[in-house]
């Protein structure tokens, strides 16, 4: 397994990620539990859940599975999305960061979390505050490092430069959906991590399995996949779609390759991402996602890539 430094940190990441997002719901606590354990046998060390995953239940399920291994580790929480009921269940308040932090750790049956991140933007509370709070967490000891998920590049930049006015490190990654069929981060979140030395994490790489070569046009979804539980997914399935789709399991199949780990290898081929956020609901998922990592594309591959998938990213600064 390969290990990457995190953005500008000295924190070491393996290039593959765990997803706990399917734990308590598409894999119950016992297969997650073998889901985890073959992904750190593997090498993988960084682990990623948050407290609205199956309604708080897998970050139980994480904290207690690894809590044997917990130095082994780099563990991974969210907060900010709507949990609970009333005011003050939700965004980036000085209160709901310490009382969600709290919480977290109390489920995670550990006393500090590697990487926390604001799960989604809060409209109605200064990023100062979220800032503040995040970091007297870092001071506390209860929190390691800080970062931000689904953020715009506007966002990122001004909780950068609201950072830097305090006088603090401020966040050092991002997570944002982007994969080979969404590349849109590439207009201006990629740009501002390299200017910034922020790492991208990417989460949803394999598009919700359509990157996965399970799927094929004209055919109903394989029974118990994420495609037949997310109707919204249903937008995606069009002839524009399989067309690319298709190209690149081409592409793959080529050069002795499968589609799923061509997803993984073009993410990591960008420098500023260092870990891929990969979801698994059975051990095998995380074997064959750990085979992408190895697959080095070569210059000449990405450029083929685009001719299949066009970047949308603006031309180079002169």
């Amino acid at each position: 397994m390969e290990y990457r430094r995190l953005g500008n940190t000295g924190l070491e990441v393996s290039v593959l990620g765990l997803g706990g997002n399917n734990f308590g719901v598409r894999a119950d606590e016992e297969m997650s539990n073998r889901v985890i354990d073959q992904a750190m046998e593997l090498g993988v060390n960084f682990i990623d859940t948050a407290n609205i995953y199956a309604g708080t239940r897998s970050e139980e399920i994480v904290g207690k599975q690894i809590k044997p291994k917990r130095q082994q580790v780099v563990l991974v929480t969210k907060f900010g999305a709507q949990l609970g009921e009333g005011p003050n269940t939700r965004g980036g308040s000085r209160k709901h960061v310490m009382d969600s932090a709290e919480a977290s750790l109390r489920r995670l049956q550990t006393d500090y979390i590697d990487l926390y991140l604001i799960h989604f933007p809060d409209d109605l509370t200064p990023i100062e505050e979220t800032l503040r709070a995040m970091e007297d967490l870092v001071q506390d000891g209860k929190v390691r490092y800080i970062g931000c998920s689904n953020f715009v590049a506007w966002r990122a930049c001004e909780a950068a430069w609201t950072a830097k006015g305090l006088n603090r490190p401020g966040f050092v990654c991002i997570q944002n959906h982007y994969n080979l069929l969404v590349r849109e981060p590439e207009r201006d979140v990629i740009p501002f991590c390299e200017e910034y030395q922020w790492s991208m994490m990417p989460y949803f790489p394999l598009a919700s399995g359509l990157l996965t070569g399970k799927y094929r046009l004209g055919e109903e979804p394989p029974a118990g996949s994420r495609m037949t539980s997310m109707k919204t997914m249903a937008s995606v399935l069009n002839e524009e779609s399989w067309a690319i789709i298709t190209a690149l399991e081409k592409f793959s199949q080529e050069r002795g390759r499968t589609l799923l780990e061509l997803a993984h290898a073009w993410l990591l081929a960008n420098p500023v991402v260092d870990s891929v956020i990969s979801g698994a609901t059975k051990p095998e998922q995380v074997v064959a996602n750990a085979k992408g990592v190895d697959w080095k594309l070569s210059a000449e591959d990405m450029a083929a890539i685009d001719e299949i998938v066009p970047s949308p990213r603006p031309p180079a600064r002169p």
